[in-house]
């Protein structure tokens, strides 16, 4: 065989049968499987070794694996090919026609021979004296298809059936079959003339551009403009995202194959795996005397023709018999090794759900993309916790909601706080504004219904709880309640509610009579209170009065605002410390021994994004400096460096004084890092995406479906009895903010 051939190998699939070891990130290709170097190391290898080596090898693979692509091609030479970089999948069909315009470019009418980049093959000669059997057809401007013997009733590969007689070098191709079922791959492989469809195809470029001109065109004429514009430098072909994401997604086998016509067969003369399987990795690895192939820290005992392999801790199995059992540092898979082939159904249902296992492979350095975690976000709130908290949350005998859930989803019968009652109104409020087609307003109403009738106070302010019977049992009008109340009704009323507005007059009105310090110096817990203050309690006053602002536009909600940012600038915020107190004389002094040095992350970060909030209203742009300096304390000395998450509370040293990590102060952080992200610091989007990534790690995935784990010991571990209705509120508030952050991202990043 004396004529060129280009070769082209394509480095474009995930593998998800091999998942959890395969992901999007560092797919099969990537991965040594055998022991002989990744699968696109020994396939460049192989075709380096055809025309004495100097023949040119193209690869093409995705921009996002460019740097391991250049990892694989260090020091070997590709004898005039190069990478050619696909800016996003567009599937074989666009990649096929892509490396039939190299070739007519650069090598004129040639042979090209196209390979995937994952499969196992024998030897290089018995390789390459198959495709020279190949090369006479290809000549003739037939296209070439290589086929394999099966050896048994695959179900896993697509089949050829194929003409001729036994011992031909050449067939003809009758009909390329999908994967069948095990009955239907039984009578292929007793028919004797079906073929694995390997996906290694030979031909003429000028035949590959004739068949999509006249087949599909709109692909080729897509992947021409697409190339025609490409840029290239040392490390390869860029091609450019606005014209090659236009290109139709299409296999090369619906594309082409399946219609041309005079295609030809090419039985392998050499043996071929595509290491598509757990069974199949374990069919060719090097076995120990028990029948098993054993990679990594794994103990077996009494265990036989099993698939063990771990990518990190201590992996001990005890009496198991063929079965497979991969486990990695974020995930496990177990399956008897004849169902192996059936990951790729988990594989989908983590999909479904947004579950980022299926495509990123855990690492401390790793930068997650901008909206990472879109898909699971929206899969959890909008088909996971709305549902659930929109019906099992509700009472709808004594009306309300319910103040906790247990994590079968039942009701606890616990006394019902003004607070709760107000945060469920809210976050439905919000999850309507977001989008949400659940019976929102019907919610809202009954929420709003059942603390106008049950909660208010004789003075016209609101209880601070409500027994299940529906009578008070709390009749404290309590500034932090009062708070919350304004909260929802703020957002009820942008939602529609028509009682809102006249309910939040009412409860301004109860706060200018009863709450506010004649003194001036901010608001009383309750009315007539002396002794111990909060800055808390203000804190969340601020956040409804800015609230009422963006609804209203009334200025009078910023004046009320900023005579807490004064209290916060005068007494709350140390600059030396950069920290919030919590807890204060009545003159506004840090309280004596342990509560005055009390502070709390979660409350850095909520304060952080008020300031923000506050700053972006008025013009007040050193409030976004003091900002910064709360989120990097908490961040500096407020988080259990085992878990990522805040602690309850620390010193104003940076001692902590409460470990356990709650879920609201991780809701508190992502949305502080949202509202300093673009603020005229540091880009936080990456640490967005790791803090949004931590809340999932320990607080909802652990959890059943719709649920959250609330507490977190500082070694990681659960301590919650219950589902706390009231954190509701910061999920649903930071995860929305969260989709709106990060709207217009590449949804397959999310």
């Amino acid at each position: 065989m004396t004529e060129k051939i280009v070769s082209f190998v394509m480095s474009g699939g995930v593998g998800s049968r091999l998942w959890p070891l395969s992901r999007e990130d560092n797919p099969k290709q990537f991965h040594d499987l055998s022991g002989a170097g990744s699968m696109l190391a020994q396939t460049l290898r192989r075709l380096k070794a055809g025309g004495d080596g100097g023949w040119p090898v193209y690869l093409i693979g995705s921009e996002r694996h460019a740097e391991r692509l250049r990892a694989d091609l260090a020091g070997m030479d590709l004898s005039g090919g190069r990478p050619i970089f696909e800016p996003v999948g567009r599937n074989t069909a666009a990649a096929v026609a892509v490396a039939a315009l190299q070739t007519l470019a650069e090598h004129g009418d040639a042979l090209v021979l196209v390979v995937p980049s994952d499969h196992a093959i024998t030897t290089d000669s018995q390789f390459w004296a198959t495709v020279a059997a190949g090369a006479k057809p290809a000549r003739e401007g037939r296209l070439v298809v290589f086929g394999i013997r099966p050896g048994q009733p695959e179900t896993g590969y697509g089949y050829i059936e194929a003409a001729g007689e036994e011992g031909d070098q050449v067939r003809d191709v009758l009909r390329f079959v999908e994967k069948p079922d095990l009955a239907t791959a039984e009578t292929y492989l007793a028919a004797g003339n079906f073929f694995w469809n390997t996906g290694i195809f030979l031909f003429r470029a000028s035949a590959m551009r004739d068949a999509f001109l006249k087949y599909e065109p709109d692909i080729w004429a897509g992947a021409e403009r697409a190339f025609a514009a490409a840029s290239s430098d040392l490390s390869g072909l860029y091609l450019p995202l606005d014209l090659y994401e236009h290109v139709p997604a299409i296999s090369v086998d619906y594309a082409i194959m399946e219609r041309a016509e005079r295609i030809a067969m090419v039985p392998a003369g050499f043996r071929w795996n595509d290491l598509g399987s757990w069974q199949s990795l374990l069919d060719v690895g090097a076995s120990d005397e028990n029948g098993n192939v054993v990679i990594g820290d794994v103990v077996a005992f009494d265990t036989t023709h099993s698939y063990l392999r771990s990518e990190g801790r201590l992996l001990s199995v005890i009496g198991m018999r063929d079965v497979a059992i991969v486990a990695t540092q974020d995930a496990t898979f177990v399956a008897p090794v004849a169902q192996s082939q059936n990951v790729k159904k988990i594989v989908e249902r983590l999909e479904q759900s947004g579950r980022l296992e299926t495509r990123f492979t855990p690492s401390s350095d790793r930068v997650l993309v901008v909206g990472a975690h879109r898909r699971r976000v929206c899969h959890w709130l909008f088909e996971e916790t709305l549902p659930l908290w929109a019906t099992a949350g509700v009472d709808e005998v004594g009306g309300g909601f319910h103040e906790a859930l247990d994590f079968a989803g039942r009701p606890l019968g616990k006394p019902k706080r003004m607070r709760t009652m107000a945060r469920q109104i809210y976050a439905f409020a919000v999850a309507k504004a977001r989008g949400w087609d659940g019976p929102a307003d019907r919610i809202i109403a009954h929420g709003i219904d059942f603390i106008a009738a049950r909660g208010r106070s004789e003075n016209g302010g609101w209880v601070r709880a409500i027994g299940v019977d529906g009578a008070v049992v709390d009749s404290v009008e309590d500034a932090y309640d009062h708070a919350c109340v304004l909260l929802a009704l703020a957002h009820a009323h942008m939602s529609g509610n028509k009682a809102a507005r006249a309910l939040g007059a009412e409860t301004f009105a109860f706060i200018d009579a009863h709450l506010e310090d004649e003194r001036l110096t901010g608001f009383l817990e309750f009315p007539g209170g002396n002794g111990m203050r909060r800055s808390n309690p203000h804190m969340h006053l601020l956040e409804a009065f800015l609230a009422w602002y963006d609804v209203t536009g009334e200025r009078v909600h910023l004046r009320r605002a900023s005579r807490i940012i004064d209290l916060f600038r005068s007494r709350f915020f140390d600059p030396d410390s950069w920290t919030v107190g919590e807890f204060f004389d009545d003159d506004f002094t840090p309280a004596a021994g342990e509560k005055g040095q009390w502070t709390e992350p979660g409350h850095h970060f909520e304060w952080a994004s008020l300031l923000v909030d506050f700053a972006d209203k008025t013009g007040q742009g050193d409030l976004v400096g003091i900002a910064r300096k709360l989120y990097a304390s908490a961040v500096a000395n407020g988080l259990n460096r085992a878990t990522g998450l805040a602690y309850g509370a620390v010193s104003r040293s940076g001692m902590p004084l409460d470990q356990l990590s709650r879920s609201w102060p991780q809701a508190e952080a992502i949305k502080a890092a949202m509202a300093l992200d673009g603020a005229g610091g540091p880009d936080l989007k990456p640490e967005i995406e790791a803090r949004v990534g931590r809340l999932f790690r320990w607080h909802i995935d652990p959890a059943p479906t719709g649920l959250w784990i609330d507490r977190v010991d500082e070694k990681g571990r659960s301590v919650a009895r219950e589902v706390p209705a009231s954190i509701f509120y910061h999920l649903v508030f930071a995860l929305t903010r969260y989709l709106d952050k990060t709207d217009g991202a590449d949804e397959a990043a999310g």
